[in-house]
């Protein structure tokens, strides 16, 4: 069987080749994996134009970002506020291009499968750098796009290939919660399974190891945001099917990680005797002193403040780094909130424009679930989606990520893959458009 999987509409299957060939270079070799991805998303764009261009929530976008670009007119920094538009204008256009390309829950299936096996060579490189002291290659990095950090970045915390840690851990969030939606279609007793799973999954022995190596990944990116949406997605599959005795093992993992890190002494000691260190020495950030200009809450503080002072228009993005330096003698990237850097970047109501978007796109979803429109048979795969996709968005509430190219442009794919679900189910015959998906394609 072909590694490629079909298109329902044979006259984008060029274009669905690329993407999937894109999408699986993209953790690894982000450049070469990157130009391919445009390069799909244009070429929709060309084939499927007046279709994209009429669609209420692409004009909404069109909207924004001319927006954006007049936010960038008033901005403390004009040259820097252009430069920050690079984090936004062009996933617009992929966006628009790749919810119109992906279109089935069978397509999502191949999505997930696509990102699950590169993620084993990311955790393997990871856990090279924290215990076999690899780093580089810097004179590979034109090629590549990336360098290994000896020890990770920021020291001791697995980041891989990737930047920072936080980055590796929003990565390896999104492929373990698509992952974990692959797995338990596999199960013996899941009682949903599609007449024919499409395209041919992954052996299941691959499937468990690669969710293995990525959740012991996880853990060593020390990420706390990471650990508790771990836990919040494990939780959310577990009250969406039903599963009271995961919902019971994890409740009490937690319970016992928090009482070894803030119950009273005689609970806490006996607990630490039993939960490592490693977690409730984080969670209590014993090991670490903070001073007062790198709390989050202080940056937020201040993010709302220069809000405050500027709500129309904000300061521009990519100021608000020189701005907090110039108060606080700290370099600061951003002000780890999503919703506040915009706020106090680009304003409160380019702000809410962009968030009502997104907000109206994942009601059209949740809507299509309440209505029962999504048959049973593909309701945990579109409901894996979703999940991913909240758990960025309650990533980006503690940090922000949509500097890294590879994280922001699987966030926006993830949300094109629920709007194209979504539009498809809503405006066509859902078993019809899947049968004519489950076409197998033998060599």
């Amino acid at each position: 069987m072909s590694v490629l999987t079909r298109h329902p509409e044979p006259k984008l299957q060029g274009l669905w080749n690329l993407f999937q060939i894109g999408l699986f270079l993209l953790p690894l070799l982000p450049t070469w994996g990157g130009i391919l991805i445009v390069l799909a998303a244009i070429v929709t764009w060309t084939k499927k134009f007046k279709h994209i261009i009429t669609q209420p929530v692409h004009q909404a976008l069109i909207v924004l970002s001319l927006l954006l670009i007049l936010t960038a007119n008033f901005a403390e920094n004009p040259s820097e506020a252009f430069i920050g538009l690079s984090n936004f204008l062009p996933y617009f256009f992929v966006f628009a291009g790749f919810n119109t390309l992906i279109q089935t829950p069978t397509q999502l299936r191949q999505l997930s499968r696509i990102l699950i096996l590169p993620a084993i060579p990311v955790v393997i490189l990871g856990l090279g750098q924290q215990f076999l002291g690899w780093s580089g290659i810097e004179q590979l990095q034109g090629f590549f796009g990336w360098v290994i950090v000896l020890n990770g970045n920021p020291p001791e915390r697995m980041s891989s290939i990737f930047m920072y840690a936080n980055i590796l851990a929003i990565y390896l969030l999104i492929v373990f919660i698509l992952g974990v939606g692959l797995l338990i279609e596999r199960l013996p007793f899941w009682k949903f399974k599609p007449e024919k799973i499409y395209p041919k999954p992954l052996p299941l022995a691959v499937l468990i190891l690669a969710l293995l190596g990525v959740t012991v990944a996880l853990i060593f990116t020390n990420s706390r945001n990471a650990w508790g949406l771990m836990v919040f997605s494990t939780v959310a599959y577990g009250v969406y099917l039903g599963w009271l005795i995961v919902l019971g093992l994890v409740i009490a993992g937690v319970t016992a990680i928090f009482g070894a890190a803030f119950a009273p002494s005689p609970i806490q000691k006996s607990l630490r005797v039993i939960v490592p260190a490693y977690f409730w020495e984080r969670l209590t950030d014993q090991n670490f002193e903070r001073p007062v200009e790198t709390l989050r809450i202080t940056q937020w503080k201040f993010a709302w403040n220069l809000t405050l002072e500027k709500p129309l228009t904000g300061w521009g993005l990519r100021n608000f780094t020189a701005l907090y330096e110039s108060q606080m003698n700290v370099w600061m990237g951003h002000p780890h909130n999503l919703f506040l850097m915009m706020t106090a970047e680009v304003g409160i109501p380019a702000t809410l424009l962009f968030f009502s978007i997104i907000a109206w796109i994942l009601a059209q979803a949740v809507q299509l679930g309440i209505q029962q429109k999504i048959p049973s048979e593909d309701r945990l795969m579109f409901f894996s989606y979703g999940l991913a996709f909240a758990v960025c968005v309650l990533f980006n509430l503690l940090d922000v990520t949509l500097y890294d190219f590879r994280v922001n442009t699987l966030g926006w794919i993830l949300l094109a893959a629920i709007y194209g679900n979504t539009q498809q189910f809503t405006l066509t015959n859902p078993v019809v458009d899947e049968q004519s998906c489950h076409t197998t394609t033998e060599n």
